[in-house]
């Protein structure tokens, strides 16, 4: 299978912010929205969801190892994860869209990625009673994290300087939405929809081998212990970001100059960041957010 034409790509300018649906989005997620919205889901499709910057290269590299690590090991040398786990609502100049590239598949399962918040994601996965693996990731790993992705990624709204970039991340003027609706709408969403599996961020940094050994029994695979031993061992952190089909170095609208797409999936970088005054304001702010969930996140292990 051939790779994608990223020439086009080059041209792509820094879009502005836009209110869409209810959340701020930028138009590269909104071009294809009736085809997104219209999406058919196929009762085995797996939908991978999070917030950006959460986790979803980690999770989509776990399941496609899981599933095809074995049948189809060409796979895992010449096609780059984000063919194999097509982002559903992107649109980019000159390229198949995210639903193209997800009806073409020719996989079963399919894999597929969103970041949109539980309210708009195509009714199809729901009725379909599609598996659902959520990643979330606590909100000051998380800001920190999008903030250096923004300042790399010239396919996303100029980020400002950290104190700004801080400060929207609170009021939710992020492409996709707040953080706290978004991992709260999949935590109400869990509570009455069983075929949701909620992972935490921390918990796969803590004990991944654990967290890959839950994504099995929830996805009913009976994977050997030996095979789970491999992929937990390929999926780390480090190897991931030197291999090439997952660290996204073959992206050109990311400037890898500025920083690498994995930067460094620690939990805790948010204290090399905040100033006492803005860890002070953020916890306020957060309590105040989050005063009506039971959802729960640690921000150091």
């Amino acid at each position: 299978m051939e790779g994608p034409d990223f020439s086009a790509m080059m041209s792509i300018s820094r879009p502005e912010l836009i209110e869409f649906e209810g959340i701020s989005m930028i138009h590269y997620f909104t071009d294809d929205w009736e085809n997104v919205q219209k999406f058919q889901a196929r009762p085995d499709d797996i939908l991978i969801a999070t917030y950006p910057k959460a986790g979803t290269t980690w999770v989509s590299y776990i399941l496609d190892l899981l599933y095809f690590g074995n049948t189809a090991p060409e796979r895992q040398t010449s096609m780059p994860i984000f063919m194999r786990v097509p982002f559903l609502e992107l649109v980019l100049p000159n390229m198949p869209t995210g639903v193209e590239q997800a009806n073409n598949l020719p996989t079963t399962p399919r894999l597929i990625k969103t970041h949109l918040p539980v309210q708009l994601v195509p009714k199809s996965f729901w009725e379909q009673n599609c598996k659902v693996v959520y990643v979330a990731r606590n909100a000051k790993d998380n800001a920190v994290s999008y903030f250096h992705f923004e300042r790399m990624a010239k396919g996303l709204p100029e980020p400002g300087d950290w104190n700004n970039f801080l400060q929207n991340f609170k009021e939710g003027k992020k492409v996709f939405g707040p953080w706290y609706d978004h991992v709260c709408g999949y935590w109400e969403k869990k509570q009455t929809y069983s075929n949701l599996h909620y992972m935490f961020f921390e918990d796969m940094v803590e004990d991944s081998r654990c967290e890959v050994e839950r994504l099995c029994s929830f996805l009913g695979l009976s994977t050997p212990l030996e095979e789970r031993e491999r992929i937990t061992e390929c999926t780390h952190f480090d190897k991931m970001k030197e291999n090439k089909m997952t660290n996204y170095s073959t992206v050109p609208t990311m400037d890898f100059k500025i920083s690498p797409f994995m930067r460094k999936g620690k939990v805790g970088d948010w204290k090399n960041h905040f100033t006492v005054a803005q860890n002070e304001q953020f916890d306020e702010h957060y309590k105040q957010r989050m005063q009506n969930t039971s959802l729960q996140f640690r921000t150091e292990i």
